[in-house]
C-alpha cells in the first residue's frame, strides 16, 4: 500500500506566496501519512504576462524554490513531484522563453525532471486564446521514475490529450501516472475525468491529477477537481470543487498486475500500417 495525496491550489503571480501556499498543503498531506505527494502544474507562478513573469523569474541555478521542496522531502521523508515550476532558459537569438518543468524530489535528493512535450496552442469558442509556445519551450523525451515505493511516470496537463505517451510510460513499467495540470474550464467540464480514466484504463496505471482551480490573479480560471484513479478507471477520490486543499487515497499496487493481466492491452499492443485508398 502507497498513501498518495494529490494538492490542489490557486497559484498567482507571487513565487512566494505560492511556496508557502503549497508548502502548508505538503505537510498536511505529510501529517495524514502520505508519502507521494503530488501538486499542480505551475506550483510556483501563474502569469499570463510574460514581461512580468519574466521580469522576476530566474534560471534554475538562481531558483530558490527548488530548494526548498528538495528540503521537505528530506525532512517529511517523502517522494514529493512537483507537478510543474516555471524556469527560464537562456535567450535563443533573443526570445526569451521558459521550461514548463516537472520535478520529483525523494528523502535523499532529486530524482527526477520533465519539460512538458505537447504545449497547448489553441483559440477557444469562449474567445479565449493560448499560445504556451510563445513563453515555453517543449521538452523532447519522455521520464519515468524508479523509486522503492514505485514506479512513476511524468506528464503535464496537456499531455493528457496524447494517449501514447502513457503507454509508452505504462511499457516502460511506470505503475503511477501523475497529470499535474491547469486545465481552462470549458475544457474541464468537457473532458477532465473522461481523459484521466481513459488514461487509467487504457495503460492499467494508477493516475493522480493534481490541478490549479478557481479564479487567479492573472485573469484566468482553472477548473479545479483534482483526481485519484485505479487502473480500472475507479475514481478513488475527488476534489468537488475549485477550492485550495488535498485529497488522498491509499494505492494498493497489486492493482496493478491485476488490471493488465486482465485486459493485457499493452502487451497485445501492435503498430498498425494505415493503406490509403482513393475512391
Amino acid at each position: 500500500m502507497l498513501r498518495a495525496a494529490a494538492i490542489q491550489m490557486r497559484s498567482g503571480v507571487s513565487r512566494s506566496g505560492n511556496v508557502a501556499a503549497a508548502e502548508r498543503l505538503i505537510r498536511e498531506a505529510a501529517g495524514a501519512g502520505a508519502t507521494l505527494i503530488v501538486t499542480p502544474e505551475m506550483t510556483n507562478v501563474l502569469d499570463r504576462d510574460k514581461e512580468r513573469l519574466f521580469g522576476d523569474l530566474p534560471q534554475e541555478d538562481g531558483l530558490s524554490e527548488i530548494t526548498t521542496f528538495a528540503e521537505f522531502s528530506k525532512e517529511l521523508g517523502m517522494y514529493l513531484v512537483i507537478g510543474s515550476l516555471a524556469v527560464a532558459l537562456p535567450d535563443e537569438d533573443g526570445q526569451r522563453k521558459m521550461a514548463n518543468r516537472c520535478m520529483m524530489f525523494g528523502p535523499n535528493g532529486e530524482i527526477a525532471r520533465y519539460d512538458k512535450i505537447h504545449l497547448f496552442d489553441v483559440d477557444l469558442p469562449t474567445g479565449e486564446s493560448w499560445r504556451e509556445s510563445r513563453m515555453m519551450k517543449r521538452g523532447e523525451e519522455a521520464v519515468l521514475a524508479r523509486t522503492d515505493a514505485a514506479s512513476v511516470g511524468l506528464s503535464i496537463c496537456y499531455d493528457v490529450r496524447f494517449p501514447h505517451l502513457y503507454r509508452a510510460l505504462a511499457k516502460a513499467g511506470a505503475e503511477i501516472l501523475t497529470i499535474p495540470a491547469a486545465f481552462t474550464v470549458p475544457t474541464g467540464e468537457a473532458h477532465w475525468e473522461v481523459l484521466l480514466r481513459a488514461r487509467a484504463i487504457e495503460t492499467g496505471s494508477f493516475v493522480i491529477a493534481a490541478a490549479q482551480g478557481g479564479a487567479h490573479e492573472d485573469g484566468r480560471r482553472t477548473y479545479g477537481h483534482s483526481m485519484i484513479i485505479d487502473p480500472w478507471g475507479r475514481i478513488l477520490t475527488e476534489k468537488s470543487d475549485d477550492e485550495p486543499g488535498v485529497i488522498m487515497a491509499d494505492l494498493d499496487l497489486d492493482l496493478v498486475r491485476d488490471a493488465r493481466t486482465r485486459i493485457p492491452s499493452l502487451a497485445l499492443d501492435r503498430d498498425t500500417n494505415v493503406r490509403t485508398l482513393e475512391a
